[in-house]
């Protein structure tokens, strides 16, 4: 007779990363914390999404908790910004560097993102 048995790792799985988005208080926006990335890109497009159709001027994004966002966040970033319409913006706090070095080279002319420096 066969029989097959589950073998338990000898450690502990690397745990997935995570996104949490709140509401601001005192302005229109969202604090982020965690990473954007693979895992969490429909919470990050989910956000901006809401951003979008929320129809203010501005709207800003605290990022100062994000540890890591990849090409496609901040793809799904300035697709969101295109999609704003004339004169609205997103004024973006706390930027991670990667993620004002990508949007510099891939998007260098989009004034709908506004990067705040510290």
């Amino acid at each position: 007779m066969l029989t097959t048995r589950r073998r338990t790792p000898a450690w502990p799985a690397e745990p997935v990363p995570g996104l949490t988005v709140h509401p601001l208080d005192g302005c229109r926006g969202v604090r982020a914390a965690g990473e954007i990335g693979l895992a969490t890109h429909m919470i990050w497009e989910s956000a901006l999404e809401q951003a979008v159709r929320e129809g203010e001027g501005v709207y800003y994004l605290e990022l100062s908790d994000v540890t890591f966002v990849d090409i496609a966040g901040a793809g799904a970033l300035a697709a969101a910004a295109e999609r704003l319409g004339d004169g609205r913006r997103f004024v973006v706090h706390g930027t991670p560097p990667a993620l004002r070095r990508v949007l510099d080279m891939f998007w260098p002319d989009l004034p709908a993102i506004e990067v705040l420096t510290p």
